[in-house]
């Protein structure tokens, strides 16, 4: 990307969704601070007058309902879905006073991992944000920690930010934080540690700090939703938002943050959600010769390049393709995990008499893959 092109990812991005952690909108307190959110819908109200349309995820429910609980120490994860459950209302009611005041009209959607990995859910997801962008509404998202658990869960909004950028076809992600962007060590550990303007895509993330008890990002994970943003084509920035002028400053296209370049060769919409969202049901080990014909050459899975298979899957299913123990792209199988595991090696001419009936030739097609960039 040539310096132009990072000056004015910001300005040229239609749409924008902004992710804002519970350390911004604390501003620096126990609670929900009320101004800051009012100076952050100004800032959403100011880029919609400039021609945007924007989409809010926001943390802030556990947050919120632990100051209403008054509690303390460190929490289990039913003490923060019971933070959540009282929190999530409170959320929403300082947000629509919050917009309310630019004469806003805002929703609220929460979502869980499940609704996303299923893939009509996820279109109606989709269906639904769109809608409401249309109609002029600021959607407000967050996951449903009121039921999610360990393994439904996002892991953090920063995550679920990514997808929601993808999801609605954005140019710019904006990740607001109380840092000023990654820097080559962490900041609070290490005073010399330097900010990092830029990071190319398949550039390795410096080392970076994790989130407190009450928390469940930190900036490795908001690291990981940038690149994720960043292999999709979208631009990513990962920014201070307890600074007054920070979304406004990215929104006009100045340079604010840390920039993740997005790939020039993005994923395709199916292509995002196979690589993202789903999860894979089993994992099939290809051998070298394989991987490097599907990733360099956009060939599809052949029995002939596969070396073994694990877990209960079916045709239709998402697998997770492996080669040196590592995990390269994800696809739609052809074949059940018992049906594979009597043609792997073979040619794809020995598949019917191997099983008496051969659904397919290919056991991934290319079509119905997505590779995974670094």
């Amino acid at each position: 990307m040539t310096e132009q092109k990072k000056e004015s990812a910001g300005r040229t991005a239609r749409r924008v969704v902004v992710k804002l952690g519970s350390g911004v909108l604390s501003g620096g307190g126990e609670g929900l601070d009320a101004a800051t959110l009012r100076r952050l819908a100004a800032d959403v109200a100011a880029a919609r007058a400039a021609g945007r349309e924007v989409v809010v995820v926001s943390s802030g429910a556990i947050l919120a309902g632990r100051e209403r609980l008054a509690l303390k120490g460190r929490p289990s994860v039913q003490l923060k879905q019971a933070a959540a459950a009282v929190g999530q209302s409170r959320l929403m009611r300082a947000w629509e006073a919050a917009f309310a005041r630019r004469g806003i009209t805002v929703a609220q959607v929460l979502l869980t991992a499940d609704d996303l990995r299923d893939r009509q859910r996820y279109l109606n997801a989709r269906n639904t944000l769109l809608t409401l962008l249309r109609l002029g509404v600021v959607p407000i998202v967050n996951e449903n920690d009121t039921v999610a658990v360990e393994e439904i869960k996002f892991g953090d909004n920063d995550g679920l930010s990514a997808l929601v950028a993808g999801l609605v076809d954005a140019g710019l992600l904006v990740l607001l934080t109380d840092q000023d962007g990654l820097f080559t060590d962490d900041p609070r550990a290490h005073p010399d540690a330097r900010l990092i303007p830029r990071v190319l895509p398949g550039e390795a993330p410096a080392r970076v700090g994790r989130a407190g008890p009450w928390g469940t990002g930190g900036m490795e994970s908001k690291v990981r939703a940038a690149r994720q943003a960043a292999g999709a084509g979208i631009a990513a920035v990962v920014a201070n938002g307890t600074k007054a002028g920070t979304l406004a400053a990215l929104v006009a296209g100045r340079e604010v943050g840390t920039l993740f370049v997005p790939h020039d060769k993005p994923l395709a919409q199916r292509r995002q959600w196979l690589a993202f969202a789903s999860q894979p049901k089993g994992r099939i080990v290809v051998d070298a010769g394989a991987r490097e014909a599907l990733v360099a050459r956009s060939k599809s899975l052949l029995a002939s390049g596969v070396k073994s298979a694990s877990g209960a899957f079916s045709p239709g299913d998402v697998v997770s393709l492996v080669e040196g123990g590592a995990e390269f792209a994800r696809g739609l199988t052809n074949f059940g995990a018992d049906e594979l595991e009597k043609i792997r090696g073979l040619k794809t001419s020995e598949i019917e008499a191997a099983l008496g009936h051969k659904p397919a030739d290919e056991v991934v097609h290319r079509d119905n893959m997505a590779v995974l960039k670094p």
